[in-house]
């Protein structure tokens, strides 16, 4: 692959000078760095990248150019590089000046940069060179190359293809995905030694260069998880802890991390992947001390991360199908695990997307229609027709993303206007970008395909009027149900099914003790319930990680009442 290009733009000599002087060299071993004063010749050397095949990095621009502005620029950038980091060049005390401030916020509303860059002030600055490598690092997770930390080919329109790089996607874990039968697949299959010309189709293979060349073929999710580093057994020896976690998303996530810190055993048990429904956003970008935004499986990942570090255990692809009191303890049933024991359980499940319901719609499930914001199917649909179904934050956020990539993006909301359901700077960047047609006051009534999905019929709500549309894919997020069928009958919730905790259980009258209940336990006593599955809960990533870092407070407190309650001698 020709050395991918970090591209910065400024009309001031010296300054640009500075500038391209850390790119070289920092950078200029593996990138060919460049730079240019006018918006015109920054132009014409993407253009010629595109032209070429050429891949493009990083693109730093001044708002303040002689010819254009940086944001028009960087816009323009969007459409010829999608994968391409674009960063605004800002000096230093520039947040003092409104007009620079507004263009910042005008460009990032708009999607047409990333963040913003402060200008290196001397001839080492290394908070510069930090921030250009973060970008470069975000940027190189997009790269499509026959040697990544995992390779998966596999047919493109292929339902298992699909259910494996959204594991991997939302686990974390590094990958590219190669259509069986183009160059870059031939060349990774031959490395392996699995090219077979004669053969076009074959099984879907799993090849992992970053630990040691591990081959597998039609692998089950737990077998990749287990061939990552990523636990999905206990041995009989673990079984028995202070604290089980059902679910792995934001809440549990923090219940892992705080739980572990403070010294309690811990076992999280997640049936899919890290994150949860917020580990498929492409974007999050209002989470605290993340002022460009990142990804839920970031997110995700970071949380898995710090609680592995202090000890917490983890099971991913299994799934918790009983807990039931037991002795004063609690016994979990775990699918293809087995039993454990916990002092206290956290329900962390979260929620799940409800169902469309429309039988030839249903059949397509993972041909091309998707539940969820399936974010790893992005690149895989360059140049095809996508709709996504739903009017919230992860909507939004799904939509900017296959943008990127797709001929075109419709969004259809059942509700009149974009900001009944999400927040205001995802309605400006979708109402700004010229890709994407938004259906308001509508739904999906009907649609199908031979294999794979081909198209959509749409319905007006307050007409009746109806419209075929060409769809290669569907996103459906609308709206979520809780999964609690399972849960024990002690467990009271409400008509949703969502968990009754604190000051709700009191109210319903089905508390059993004396004492008050916790702000988060359940009508069960010593069964705490976090996050959206939690009725009356605030459904964001920020207060489900609040939540699930608070209700380990609650855990001790419950856990010292135990103790007294013990007779002398006794556990």
């Amino acid at each position: 692959m020709p050395r991918p290009l970090l591209l910065a733009v400024d009309a001031d000599p010296e300054s640009l000078s500075r500038i391209e002087a850390h790119l070289q060299r920092r950078f200029g071993a593996d990138f060919r760095v460049r730079g240019e004063q006018t918006g015109a010749a920054a132009l014409a050397q993407l253009e010629a990248a595109r032209d070429r095949g050429d891949p493009v990095a990083t693109v730093l621009a001044e708002q303040w150019l002689p010819d254009l502005p940086g944001a028009e620029l960087l816009g323009r950038v969007r459409t010829m590089h999608p994968d391409a980091r674009r960063a605004l060049l800002v000096p230093w005390g520039a947040w003092s000046d409104r007009p620079t401030a507004e263009a910042i916020l005008r460009a990032m509303a708009m999607g047409d940069i990333n963040y913003y860059v402060l200008k290196p002030w001397s001839e080492l600055d290394e908070l510069f060179n930090r921030t250009v490598g973060e970008f470069v690092h975000e940027w190189s997770r997009t790269v499509v190359s026959a040697l990544r930390e995992v390779i998966v080919v596999a047919e493109r329109r292929a339902a298992r293809a699909h259910g494996i790089r959204n594991l991997l996607t939302r686990n974390g874990i590094p990958h590219a995905f190669l259509e069986r039968g183009t160059a870059a697949a031939n060349t990774a299959l031959g490395k392996i030694g699995m090219l077979h010309p004669d053969t076009p189709s074959g099984p879907i293979v799993v090849w992992m260069p970053a630990l040691g060349g591990k081959v597998l073929l039609d692998p089950s999710d737990a077998e990749i998880c287990e061939a990552w580093g990523i636990r999905t057994e206990l041995p009989d020896e673990e079984r028995d802890f202070d604290v089980l976690v059902v679910g792995a998303g934001p809440a549990g996530l923090a219940a892992s991390v705080y739980a572990s810190s403070e010294g309690l055993r811990i076992l999280t048990v997640e049936r899919e992947s890290l994150g949860g429904q917020a580990g498929s956003s492409s974007l999050i970008r209002n989470y605290l001390g993340f002022s460009r935004g990142l990804s839920g499986a970031e997110l995700a990942q970071r949380g898995y991360q710090q609680a592995w570090v202090f000890g917490a255990h983890f099971l991913l692809t299994r799934e918790v199908t009983r807990v039931n009191p037991y002795d004063g303890r609690f016994l979990a049933h775990i699918s293809d695990v087995g039993e454990v024991t916990a002092k206290t359980v956290v329900l962390a499940t979260g929620v799940s997307y409800r169902r469309l319901g429309i039988p030839e719609i249903e059949r397509l499930t993972g041909a091309g229609v998707y539940y969820g914001a399936s974010v790893s199917e992005a690149q895989a649909l360059g140049g095809l027709q996508v709709a996504v179904l739903g009017g919230g934050n992860s909507a939004a956020q799904a939509v900017l993303h296959l943008a990127r990539y797709a001929a075109g993006v419709r969004l259809i909301v059942w509700s009149k206007s974009l900001g009944e359901g999400m927040s205001q700077y995802l309605v400006d960047e979708i109402e700004s970008n010229p890709g994407i047609i938004v259906e308001l006051d509508s739904e999906v009534v009907g649609g199908g395909g031979e294999a794979w999905l081909q198209e959509l019929v749409l319905r007006r709500r307050s007409t009746g009027d109806q419209k075929t549309v060409a769809a290669d894919a569907l996103f459906i997020m609308i709206g979520a149900e809780p999964h609690t069928s399972w849960l024990p009958p002690e467990v009271v919730r409400d008509e949703r099914g969502f968990v009754l905790a604190g000051s709700d259980v009191v109210a319903s009258g089905d508390w059993p003790l004396e004492r008050a209940p916790f702000p988060y336990e359940t009508s069960l006593p010593g069964f705490f319930a976090v996050g959206d599955v939690r009725s009356s809960s605030v459904k964001r990533v920020a207060s489900a990680v609040g939540e699930g870092s608070v209700v380990v407070s609650q855990l001790h407190q419950y856990l010292a009442v135990q103790r007294a309650k013990a007779p002398a001698g006794g556990p």
